[in-house]
């Protein structure tokens, strides 16, 4: 079957009902996106399809229905994703590894309000679980990602 994930197309020859993460991950070295608790609970594994913020540990490949944009994809090839910017800059991550999960859900709010309250970030982060407790650094990423944006 045919993939495309980060603007590249892919031919991956798996078990229609494999979940995309372990495509990503073991077909297609594509290391961004984590393994975390496998019950779309914590996050970890969010990638956008179309747009949309999804738990790939959820997704059988074979369903799958439209572009896949992981953590890689994020940006640009000369740019950062806004996100990533505040990220870095606000220092957010401790041990990082759910960070690209909850930088990819971010994204995917921005896309949806370029002005969250408070609120709407807690809302929207809600699922994604961040063990180190970084929950009002990443607040404030996004909070600066929607002010870099233009919100």
């Amino acid at each position: 079957m045919k993939l495309t994930v980060n603007g590249q197309t892919h031919d991956v020859d798996v078990p229609p009902d494999m979940p995309l993460l372990w495509v990503l991950r073991d077909e297609l070295q594509i290391t961004g996106v984590k393994y975390g608790c496998g019950i779309a609970q914590c996050g970890a594994c969010t990638v956008h399809v179309d747009g949309e913020a999804v738990r790939s540990c959820q997704i059988p490949v074979g369903d799958l229905e439209g572009e896949v944009t992981t953590i890689e994809g994020l940006g640009t090839p000369d740019a950062l994703h806004a996100v990533q910017e505040a990220w870095i800059e606000l220092q957010v991550a401790q041990c990082g590894y759910c960070q690209s999960g909850q930088m990819t859900q971010a994204a995917s709010l921005l896309a949806d309000n370029p002005a969250p309250s408070d609120a709407d970030i807690d809302d929207a982060m809600s699922g994604n679980l961040c063990r180190c407790g970084t929950y009002p650094r990443i607040r404030a990423a996004v909070k600066s990602a929607a002010a870099k944006m233009g919100a």
